[in-house]
Protein backbone atom coordinates (compact mmCIF):
# COMPACT_ATOMS: atom_id res chain seq x y z
CA UNK A 1 0.00 0.00 0.00
CA UNK A 2 1.42 3.67 -0.95
CA UNK A 3 1.54 5.88 1.50
CA UNK A 4 0.23 9.36 0.82
CA UNK A 5 2.92 12.49 0.60
CA UNK A 6 0.63 14.07 3.44
CA UNK A 7 1.76 11.14 6.17
CA UNK A 8 5.21 10.71 4.54
CA UNK A 9 5.70 14.49 5.19
CA UNK A 10 4.57 14.44 9.23
CA UNK A 11 7.04 12.40 10.64
CA UNK A 12 9.54 14.34 8.73
CA UNK A 13 8.36 18.06 9.57
CA UNK A 14 8.34 16.45 13.16
CA UNK A 15 11.94 15.47 13.07
CA UNK A 16 13.27 18.16 12.14
CA UNK A 17 12.15 20.48 14.55
CA UNK A 18 13.16 18.88 17.20
CA UNK A 19 16.00 18.63 15.56
CA UNK A 20 16.08 22.39 15.14
CA UNK A 21 15.12 23.12 18.90
CA UNK A 22 17.89 20.93 20.28
CA UNK A 23 20.15 22.09 18.00
CA UNK A 24 19.03 26.12 19.12
CA UNK A 25 19.42 25.14 22.55
CA UNK A 26 22.84 23.62 22.08
CA UNK A 27 23.98 27.06 20.58
CA UNK A 28 22.77 28.80 23.73
CA UNK A 29 24.66 26.44 25.70
CA UNK A 30 27.49 26.57 23.93
CA UNK A 31 27.52 30.57 23.88
CA UNK A 32 26.82 31.63 27.13
CA UNK A 33 29.29 28.74 28.48
CA UNK A 34 32.40 29.64 26.11
CA UNK A 35 35.47 30.47 27.62
CA UNK A 36 36.57 34.18 27.54
CA UNK A 37 39.66 35.29 25.63
CA UNK A 38 41.10 37.38 28.10
CA UNK A 39 42.73 36.03 31.26
CA UNK A 40 44.60 37.51 34.25
CA UNK A 41 48.05 36.18 34.90
CA UNK A 42 49.66 35.40 38.57
CA UNK A 43 53.25 35.16 38.60
CA UNK A 44 53.28 32.04 40.78
CA UNK A 45 49.34 30.96 39.84
CA UNK A 46 48.01 28.91 37.26
CA UNK A 47 45.89 30.97 34.98
CA UNK A 48 42.32 31.31 35.90
CA UNK A 49 39.84 31.33 33.01
CA UNK A 50 36.17 32.85 33.37
CA UNK A 51 33.25 31.21 31.78
CA UNK A 52 31.29 33.71 29.27
CA UNK A 53 28.49 31.94 31.93
CA UNK A 54 30.52 33.27 35.22
CA UNK A 55 30.19 36.25 33.78
CA UNK A 56 26.51 36.03 33.20
CA UNK A 57 25.93 35.15 36.89
CA UNK A 58 28.22 38.34 38.05
CA UNK A 59 25.95 40.65 35.75
CA UNK A 60 23.15 39.64 38.03
CA UNK A 61 19.87 40.73 38.06
CA UNK A 62 20.27 42.73 34.68
CA UNK A 63 21.10 39.40 32.67
CA UNK A 64 17.28 38.80 33.67
CA UNK A 65 15.22 39.93 31.56
CA UNK A 66 17.99 39.31 28.32
CA UNK A 67 17.52 35.26 29.72
CA UNK A 68 13.74 35.94 30.04
CA UNK A 69 13.92 37.24 26.31
CA UNK A 70 16.25 34.71 24.79
CA UNK A 71 13.59 31.71 26.44
CA UNK A 72 10.93 33.46 24.73
CA UNK A 73 12.93 34.08 21.31
CA UNK A 74 13.21 30.59 21.08
CA UNK A 75 9.59 29.48 22.09
CA UNK A 76 8.14 31.68 19.42
CA UNK A 77 10.21 30.45 17.07
CA UNK A 78 9.70 26.87 17.99
CA UNK A 79 5.33 27.55 18.13
CA UNK A 80 5.88 29.04 14.78
CA UNK A 81 7.93 26.69 12.69
CA UNK A 82 5.11 23.87 14.11
CA UNK A 83 2.24 26.18 12.86
CA UNK A 84 3.60 27.47 9.49
CA UNK A 85 3.71 23.95 7.61
CA UNK A 86 1.84 22.34 4.63
CA UNK A 87 -0.19 19.97 6.44
CA UNK A 88 -2.16 23.05 8.45
CA UNK A 89 -1.71 25.39 5.60
CA UNK A 90 -2.24 23.48 2.63
CA UNK A 91 -2.53 19.64 2.59
CA UNK A 92 -2.11 17.71 -0.84
CA UNK A 93 -5.12 15.42 0.07
CA UNK A 94 -7.40 18.27 0.77
CA UNK A 95 -6.40 19.69 -2.31
CA UNK A 96 -6.48 17.06 -4.42
CA UNK A 97 -10.64 15.80 -3.17
CA UNK A 98 -11.64 19.51 -3.94
CA UNK A 99 -9.78 19.85 -7.30
CA UNK A 100 -11.73 16.45 -7.88
CA UNK A 101 -15.29 17.87 -6.88
CA UNK A 102 -15.11 21.45 -8.35
CA UNK A 103 -13.57 19.30 -11.87
CA UNK A 104 -17.04 17.61 -11.79
CA UNK A 105 -18.92 20.41 -10.60
CA UNK A 106 -19.58 19.58 -7.18
CA UNK A 107 -19.14 23.01 -5.05
CA UNK A 108 -21.81 21.81 -2.44
CA UNK A 109 -19.82 18.62 -2.07
CA UNK A 110 -16.80 20.67 -2.21
CA UNK A 111 -17.87 23.19 0.39
CA UNK A 112 -18.75 20.08 3.17
CA UNK A 113 -14.97 18.57 2.64
CA UNK A 114 -13.59 22.01 3.14
CA UNK A 115 -16.29 22.55 6.04
CA UNK A 116 -14.65 19.56 8.16
CA UNK A 117 -10.85 20.15 7.51
CA UNK A 118 -9.51 22.56 9.88
CA UNK A 119 -6.32 23.41 7.66
CA UNK A 120 -6.10 27.10 6.35
CA UNK A 121 -7.07 26.25 3.03
CA UNK A 122 -10.14 24.49 4.13
CA UNK A 123 -11.71 26.78 6.28
CA UNK A 124 -10.55 29.54 3.27
CA UNK A 125 -12.72 27.43 0.93
CA UNK A 126 -15.46 26.83 3.28
CA UNK A 127 -15.60 30.85 3.71
CA UNK A 128 -15.29 31.86 -0.24
CA UNK A 129 -17.09 29.06 -2.29
CA UNK A 130 -20.81 29.83 -0.92
CA UNK A 131 -20.27 32.76 -2.77
CA UNK A 132 -19.83 30.58 -6.01
CA UNK A 133 -22.98 31.83 -7.99
CA UNK A 134 -24.03 28.82 -10.78
CA UNK A 135 -26.77 31.68 -12.18
CA UNK A 136 -23.86 33.48 -13.64
CA UNK A 137 -22.57 31.56 -16.47
CA UNK A 138 -20.10 33.80 -17.52
CA UNK A 139 -17.49 33.33 -14.78
CA UNK A 140 -19.69 31.97 -11.87
CA UNK A 141 -19.53 34.82 -9.31
CA UNK A 142 -15.61 35.04 -9.34
CA UNK A 143 -14.96 38.43 -8.44
CA UNK A 144 -17.49 37.64 -5.46
CA UNK A 145 -15.28 34.56 -4.40
CA UNK A 146 -12.10 36.24 -4.58
CA UNK A 147 -13.33 39.16 -1.92
CA UNK A 148 -14.59 36.61 0.38
CA UNK A 149 -11.11 35.15 -0.09
CA UNK A 150 -9.45 38.37 0.50
CA UNK A 151 -11.70 39.17 3.67
CA UNK A 152 -10.76 35.64 5.17
CA UNK A 153 -7.20 36.86 4.79
CA UNK A 154 -7.28 39.52 7.20
CA UNK A 155 -9.69 38.61 9.50
CA UNK A 156 -7.17 35.21 9.76
CA UNK A 157 -3.58 36.65 9.12
CA UNK A 158 -3.57 38.77 12.62
CA UNK A 159 -2.89 35.90 14.99
CA UNK A 160 -0.11 34.34 12.75
CA UNK A 161 1.44 37.80 11.79
CA UNK A 162 1.54 38.37 15.68
CA UNK A 163 3.06 35.25 17.47
CA UNK A 164 5.90 36.49 14.23
CA UNK A 165 5.58 39.84 15.12
CA UNK A 166 6.87 39.16 18.90
CA UNK A 167 10.31 38.45 16.90
CA UNK A 168 10.74 41.52 15.36
CA UNK A 169 9.89 43.24 18.85
CA UNK A 170 12.52 41.04 20.99
CA UNK A 171 15.11 42.00 18.11
CA UNK A 172 14.53 45.15 18.84
CA UNK A 173 14.25 45.37 22.75
CA UNK A 174 17.16 42.96 23.25
CA UNK A 175 20.09 45.26 22.16
CA UNK A 176 18.23 48.20 24.21
CA UNK A 177 18.54 45.84 27.28
CA UNK A 178 21.89 45.26 27.03
CA UNK A 179 22.85 48.96 26.24
CA UNK A 180 21.29 49.54 29.62
CA UNK A 181 23.56 46.94 31.36
CA UNK A 182 26.15 48.59 29.92
CA UNK A 183 25.49 52.08 30.89
CA UNK A 184 24.71 51.11 34.70
CA UNK A 185 28.38 49.34 34.31
CA UNK A 186 30.13 52.20 33.11
CA UNK A 187 28.42 54.52 35.23
CA UNK A 188 29.54 51.71 38.54
CA UNK A 189 32.69 52.50 36.83
CA UNK A 190 33.01 56.27 36.91
CA UNK A 191 31.57 55.82 40.44
CA UNK A 192 34.32 54.21 41.35
CA UNK A 193 36.99 56.20 39.76
CA UNK A 194 35.56 59.44 41.65
CA UNK A 195 35.34 58.24 44.95
CA UNK A 196 38.72 56.07 45.06
CA UNK A 197 40.85 58.23 42.75
CA UNK A 198 42.75 55.96 41.85
CA UNK A 199 40.98 52.60 41.57
CA UNK A 200 42.75 49.41 41.09
CA UNK A 201 41.95 47.75 37.91
CA UNK A 202 40.17 44.41 39.58
CA UNK A 203 38.09 46.81 41.27
CA UNK A 204 36.56 48.55 38.02
CA UNK A 205 36.90 44.77 35.92
CA UNK A 206 33.34 43.88 37.75
CA UNK A 207 31.83 47.10 36.38
CA UNK A 208 33.33 46.80 32.75
CA UNK A 209 32.64 43.32 32.30
CA UNK A 210 29.11 43.50 33.04
CA UNK A 211 29.08 46.31 30.43
CA UNK A 212 30.59 43.84 27.64
CA UNK A 213 28.24 41.20 29.01
CA UNK A 214 25.22 42.66 28.43
CA UNK A 215 26.00 44.20 25.14
CA UNK A 216 27.08 41.22 24.07
CA UNK A 217 24.32 39.49 25.24
CA UNK A 218 21.68 41.46 23.73
CA UNK A 219 23.45 41.00 20.86
CA UNK A 220 23.47 36.99 20.92
CA UNK A 221 19.33 37.13 21.54
CA UNK A 222 18.80 39.97 18.71
CA UNK A 223 20.28 38.26 15.62
CA UNK A 224 18.59 35.34 15.50
CA UNK A 225 15.48 36.90 16.10
CA UNK A 226 15.69 39.38 13.54
CA UNK A 227 16.62 36.34 11.27
CA UNK A 228 13.93 34.35 12.20
CA UNK A 229 11.76 37.38 12.15
CA UNK A 230 12.49 37.62 8.22
CA UNK A 231 12.23 34.51 7.71
CA UNK A 232 8.95 32.92 9.02
CA UNK A 233 7.45 35.90 7.67
CA UNK A 234 8.62 35.12 4.37
CA UNK A 235 7.61 31.84 5.48
CA UNK A 236 3.72 32.40 6.45
CA UNK A 237 3.66 34.91 2.81
CA UNK A 238 4.69 32.16 0.80
CA UNK A 239 2.03 29.45 2.50
CA UNK A 240 -0.87 32.01 2.57
CA UNK A 241 -0.24 32.80 -1.01
CA UNK A 242 -0.36 28.97 -2.17
CA UNK A 243 -3.77 28.58 -0.44
CA UNK A 244 -4.69 31.55 -2.81
CA UNK A 245 -3.68 29.76 -5.66
CA UNK A 246 -4.94 26.70 -4.74
CA UNK A 247 -8.41 28.78 -4.71
CA UNK A 248 -7.93 29.92 -7.91
CA UNK A 249 -6.85 26.90 -9.60
CA UNK A 250 -10.43 25.01 -8.44
CA UNK A 251 -12.16 28.14 -9.68
CA UNK A 252 -10.64 27.82 -13.10
CA UNK A 253 -11.52 23.36 -12.90
CA UNK A 254 -14.97 23.96 -12.42
CA UNK A 255 -15.31 26.97 -14.94
CA UNK A 256 -13.72 24.84 -17.62
CA UNK A 257 -15.80 21.53 -16.89
CA UNK A 258 -19.00 23.79 -17.02
CA UNK A 259 -17.63 25.25 -20.47
CA UNK A 260 -15.95 22.88 -22.03
CA UNK A 261 -17.52 22.78 -25.02
CA UNK A 262 -17.85 26.67 -25.61
CA UNK A 263 -13.73 26.39 -25.26
CA UNK A 264 -13.52 23.79 -27.31
CA UNK A 265 -15.43 25.54 -29.54
CA UNK A 266 -12.81 28.21 -30.05
CA UNK A 267 -10.05 25.64 -31.23
CA UNK A 268 -9.60 25.04 -34.24
CA UNK A 269 -9.21 21.34 -35.87
CA UNK A 270 -7.96 23.51 -39.35
CA UNK A 271 -7.99 25.92 -41.26
CA UNK A 272 -10.08 26.25 -44.89
CA UNK A 273 -8.99 27.79 -48.26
Amino acid sequence: MIQSPLKLRQPFLSKNILLFTALLAFLFVFIYSAPELLAQEAADEEVKKQTMLDNVLDAGLWMVPLVLASVAMIGFVVYNFIELNQNKFNPVELKAGLLDHMQNVRVRSAIEMASGHPSYLGRMVAASLPQFDATNTEDFGREDVDDAVAEFTISNNKRYLTNIGYLGVIGQIAPMLGLLGTVVGMMGAFNTLAAEGQADPSTLAGDIGLAMVTTASGLIVAIPSIFFFFFQRNRFNRLVADCHQDVSELLDASYEAANADQIMAKVPEGFQA
